[in-house]
């Protein structure tokens, strides 16, 4: 089994703004192609343009209808992938040492080389962020796109990872959580940022930010015919009227 590091020096992870996420799925769409192009093994696709296609995804949105105790109902859109938990069950109970937590930043990964894709992870992973990939046999997970935030052989502004450099809405945010100056850190401060699941006892890294309420609709009124109206605007009055 693999032991987790009694400490990290950094805490890198995500920060979700729930009131900004569109549910576009651009996060879904870049994540697949540069996990699918770089690290590890590529992320497969079968049945690709068939019936029921289906493949393996590093990260989902999901999206529900939410109703308030007041106000009107409003529809929620949850992305989720690896929380990178500081007390994560997918790392111990793994028989081969292939999952792991790294002390340096936090990040959980997966060596494949080592892997034998028990799903033994999958099993303990309360948030089912974790994936067997069917043609290669091993599990697959976020890695904070690891080979991109470290790679000094791109732009600056590109060495985050994948889903946050392409969300247009900029609901997802990268930084690390150790630091309270951080940008996620103020973030989750200002905005009563939450863990997801919290009674599972893992302390996920990642964090949400809950959705604001939205304002009830006001009641809609028709405008008013303007009887002192002339020349086209009169004739606009008579036309809207016979609608």
């Amino acid at each position: 089994m693999t032991t987790l590091p009694t400490s990290t020096e950094k805490k890198l992870g995500l920060a979700i703004d729930l009131d900004t996420c569109v549910g576009c799925h651009a996060c879904v769409v870049s994540c697949k192609e540069w996990n699918t192009s770089n690290y590890g093994t590529p992320l497969s696709d079968e049945d690709a343009y068939g019936a029921e296609p289906h493949g393996t995804f590093l990260n989902r949105v999901h999206s529900f209808e939410a109703q308030p105790e007041s106000g009107c109902s409003q529809t929620i859109h949850f992305p989720k992938s690896c929380l990178h938990c500081d007390d994560a069950p997918c790392v111990t109970v793994c028989p081969t040492g292939a999952s792991y937590k790294r002390s340096e930043d936090g990040i959980v990964l997966v060596n494949e080389d080592d892997c034998m894709g028990c799903g033994l992870c999958a099993w303990a992973c309360p948030y089912g962020a974790r994936e067997l990939d069917q043609l290669s046999g091993v599990m697959k997970k976020c890695t904070l796109c690891v080979d991109r935030i470290y790679n000094e052989n791109i732009p600056e502004e590109d060495r985050e990872p994948a889903c946050v450099r392409s969300c247009p809405a900029g609901a997802r945010h990268f930084g690390d959580f150790a630091d309270p100056d951080s940008n996620v850190s103020k973030l989750v401060a200002e905005r009563g940022g939450i863990d997801l699941m919290p009674e599972m006892g893992t302390k996920p890294v990642n964090k949400y930010l809950p959705p604001r309420l939205k304002d009830a609709p006001s009641e809609a009124r028709l405008p008013e015919t303007n009887k002192d109206a002339k020349g086209f605007l009169a004739w606009l009055d008579k036309a809207l009227e016979a609608i």
